[in-house]
């Protein structure tokens, strides 16, 4: 024992010379050594090496270890997986799995599987769901198994089972910027064969960011908690029943972004790098953020001898809504009747209000190119004038009002097989039904907030300028069965399909009214009389899947191969969205402000199809204590489906459209090794090029790459759990993170024409057209790494431990997205450092 901890001290010097901070290696780094490590992404368990397919897994202990409980975390320690979440609201996560990316306000590209049912809301793939005990990332398509949102892979998620002895554990922190999280749950028995789980988990921070008009910390501040509820009983000899439960609620900031602006030709400030820009806030609105989530579950499974039926059934609610300030100060919507616009006692109020507020804050030090002049018309019309940028301390900007509601109700019903024979089998069925509405409103600012409502009357303190509201409904139905079947003890052959039929519609909720501010209609799809008509869609797709699985010499190697074909439903952006582009993008008349943007969006996008293979090795070396995963992958996604941010005078326009075509290959390698019993290295790196073979939605992107993803990710670690004493270890773990490069638009080192292409030929400068081109090889984020440390101390019932994650404080952007014909992008700042003490009891 003296021996070995001497070994164990002297390697943590040795370590810090590798810099090998740490990943969650395909082989699971965080379980005991010599535990096999059971897995069931594949609705069946069987060991992590036998999986044919690339799977990183966390255990229990790995969990514990990096404090790792969401799928932000998840990701960061997962080669190949990038993730955006929560830069506009909490529930906009978007997870990229080897170039196929969940578009933001379309279907996720990854299934999201706790205790064995799939959920179906995006909005709940980055929330806490329960007292972890282990969490598998599944990648390439895995839709033959899980269905429509799986094209990219899956995450499965297995919580704590109540048990025989009454148990429990509470965990608390608190870091910097008044950084509070907890967490506890307590399982017990509650009779003979039934038990209960209860967790808890609460979460507030005030943000790295201060709003400087507001003096607040109010730009990215947060309180969540949540509570989980789980309680299982065997219903006789053969049957089982689960009940979970759980609510979340949470309350926070939203459009957590500053503006840059892409135009070389004017120099200066006008020209920047999303990587260079200082972040500064100055809203005079405070933004919000509100999401509350429930859901309950029954699911039931029964042992036949020969076969196990499983049937489940989920109900699910979210609620999801956001205020902030606007965007559209610079294009002068609100002061309409200084340029012509028909006046009326609503839109001079609003004007009023906007030259008040701007004189009142003449000189305010915005961010460069930006000034607040003495009137809030655009500087390149009035010398005088101002230049705002997005989110003001005016009123110029007017305000915004997002709201996103879904209810859902699903079940499953699956027969599997029971038996140790070579042929293993289960078939299925699925249902799946949506109602969900979505609903975007501008409003004008008069001093006195934000209305709740979606839409407000002329005369009211928040009269709306511009609306998209519409209606969704959805159903599913899906059948599927697979087969895997052991040729000898070397070979397996598994087999998978799935066949999904997705009905869906839309009815526009918009009244047929004119906007007061600028007497157009409130939506640019409006027709004449009556209401926008409304649509309706059927996407169907078989999905098959076919894996090999080959052992030489029947050793533990695992040499395998699969291919796939994953699918998305397509849908319905909000109506009037085409209409908008086209009147202010695609204006070939050459009316003033207007340009032809070659840019063509549908109120509608089509369904994504994706064909994937992967070729791997998996295996083992010196009795285990270094295992590896070596795994090369083509991918060819037909109708990609991407979001667009657009804006303009009319506001802001959300909208997803599709990339026609995008070929993706790549290559992937993990390796961990265990120098000594209780210290652990891996590492591994991910290779991603990606290419954009045909896109009529933007024709000139051709040969551009898949937006959202990284060229390539590189995970590097070390983990030693050392003892001190025999009741006490030391832990000390590193994880760093490098992600390469990337662009998060389908427009790239380009040069195209943006509204003050139109705007400047008009101004006092006279310009060319040229001269308000944006050039937006300034959008690409460049590759960064994130250093995140833990040291701690571990007795038999508690931990106390210190971490720092972004220990160097790297300063990175979280996201950009590209507003092509604006000019420039709205980009958001990644974590800054966080440093931070932990406690821990379990009984």
């Amino acid at each position: 024992m003296l021996k070995t901890r001497s070994m164990l001290f002297a390697s943590i010097a040795i370590s810090g010379l590798f810099a090998f901070p740490a990943f969650a290696q395909d082989a699971a780094d965080g379980a005991s050594e010599g535990d096999e490590i059971i897995v069931t992404a594949r609705r069946q368990d069987e060991r992590l090496q036998d999986v044919p397919a690339s799977v990183t897994v966390l255990t229990a202990d790995a969990l514990q270890k990096t404090g790792a409980d969401k799928a932000q975390d998840f990701a960061q320690l997962t080669p190949g997986v990038t993730i955006v979440t929560g830069t506009a609201e909490a529930g906009d996560t978007q997870i990229n799995i080897r170039g196929i990316n969940g578009a933001r306000d379309a279907e996720s590209s990854i299934a999201l599987v706790v205790d064995g049912i799939l959920k179906t809301n995006t909005a709940q793939l980055n929330q806490t769901q329960g007292t972890l005990r282990q969490i598998e990332i599944l990648k390439g398509p895995q839709g033959a198994l899980y269905g429509r949102n799986a094209a990219a892979g899956a995450i499965v998620i297995q919580t704590l089972k109540p048990g025989d002895t009454l148990e429990g554990a509470v965990r608390a922190s608190y870091a910097n910027e008044n950084t509070i999280e907890a967490t506890g749950h307590i399982s017990t028995p509650v009779g003979e064969g039934a038990g209960i789980v209860l967790s808890g988990y609460y979460r507030q921070t005030d943000g790295f960011f201060r709003n400087i008009f507001l003096d607040r910390k109010v730009a990215d501040d947060q309180k969540v908690w949540s509570l989980d509820g789980r309680f299982t009983a065997e219903l006789g000899d053969s049957t089982n029943v689960d009940v979970k439960a759980r609510y979340s609620d949470l309350r926070g900031a939203s459009i957590n972004f500053n503006a840059a602006f892409h135009l070389p030709a004017l120099g200066g400030a006008f020209n920047e790098d999303v990587d260079d820009h200082p972040f500064r806030y100055y809203s005079n609105i405070r933004p919000t953020n509100d999401q509350q989530t429930f859901d309950a579950s029954i699911k039931l499974e029964h042992d036949f001898g020969s076969t196990i039926l499983t049937a489940w059934a989920l109900y699910s609610d979210v609620d999801q809504s956001l205020t902030a300030d606007g965007t559209s100060a610079d294009f002068a919507r609100y002061i309409s009747p200084a340029f012509g616009a028909p006046a009326n006692p609503t839109n001079l109020a609003v004007q009023n209000a906007c030259f008040a507020s701007t004189a009142a804050n003449r000189g305010y030090p915005v961010n460069p190119p930006g000034v607040i002049g003495s009137i809030p018309i655009p500087f390149i019309f009035n010398f005088s004038g101002s230049t705002f940028g997005p989110y003001s301390p005016t009123t110029c900007d007017g305000t915004q009002l997002q709201v996103r509601q879904q209810k859902d109700i699903s079940g499953e019903i699956r027969l599997a097989s029971n038996g140790d024979g070579p042929l293993s089998w289960q078939v299925g069925g699925y249902a799946l039904h949506i109602d969900r509405s979505v609903g975007v409103s501008l409003g004008a600012d008069l001093g006195s907030g934000i209305l709740p409502t979606l839409y407000n009357a002329p005369g009211s303190s928040n009269p709306t300028s511009q609306l998209y509201s519409d209606k969704f409904k959805t159903d599913v139905y899906a059948a599927f069965g697979s087969a895997d079947y052991d040729v000898s003890d070397a070979l397996k052959i598994s087999a998978a399909l799935r066949y999904d039929v997705e009905d869906r519609n839309v009815s526009n909720l918009v009244p047929n009214v004119s906007d007061p501010i600028t007497g157009a209609k409130i939506n640019p799809g409006l027709p004449a009389t009556g209401l926008i008509p409304d649509k309706n869609g059927t996407f169907k797709q078989l999905q098959p899947k076919i894996s090999l699985s080959w052992k030489p010499s029947g050793g533990d190697t695992n040499i395998y191969a699969n291919w796939g074909i994953g699918f998305k439903s397509g849908g319905f952006n909000n109506q009037g969205a085409s209409a908008t582009v086209n009147q202010f993008f695609n204006n070939t008349t050459g009316a003033f402000g207007t340009i032809d943007a070659d840019v063509f969006i549908k109120d509608d996008y089509r369904k994504e199809k994706s064909s994937s293979f992967e070729a791997g090795v998996k295996g083992a070396m010196f009795d285990g204590r270094i295992t590896y995963d070596l795994a090369g992958y083509y991918t060819r996604i037909t109708d990609m489906q991407f979001f667009e941010f657009f804006v303009g005078s009319f506001g802001l326009l959300r909208v997803v459209s599709n990339i026609d075509r995008v070929d993706v290959k790549g290559a992937e390698f993990n390796l961990t090794g265990r120098i000594i019993d209780g210290w652990k290295v891996f590492g591994s790196v991910n290779l991603t090029d990606s290419e954009i073979k045909k896109n009529s939605s933007r024709a000139y992107t051709v040969g551009n790459k898949s937006p959202y993803t990284a060229d390539y990710t590189i995970n590097l670690g070390t983990q030693i759990d050392a003892p001190l004493t025999d009741n006490i270890d030391l832990l000390l773990r590193a994880d760093y993170r490098i992600t390469g490069d990337t662009w998060f638009h389908t427009v790239q080192d380009q040069s195209r024409p943006t509204v003050f292409s139109a705007l400047l030929p008009a101004s006092l400068f006279a310009a060319p057209p040229v001269a308000g081109n944006g050039d937006y090889g300034a959008a690409k984020r460049d590759a960064f790494g994130v250093l995140n440390l833990r040291a701690g101390l571990e007795g038999e019932s508690w931990n106390l431990s210190v971490f720092a994650d972004n220990m160097l404080n790297r300063k990175y952007i979280a996201e950009a997205i590209p507003a092509i014909e604006f000019g420039g992008s709205f980009i958001s700042p990644g974590g800054r450092r966080l440093i931070g003490v932990e406690v821990g009891y379990k009984f």
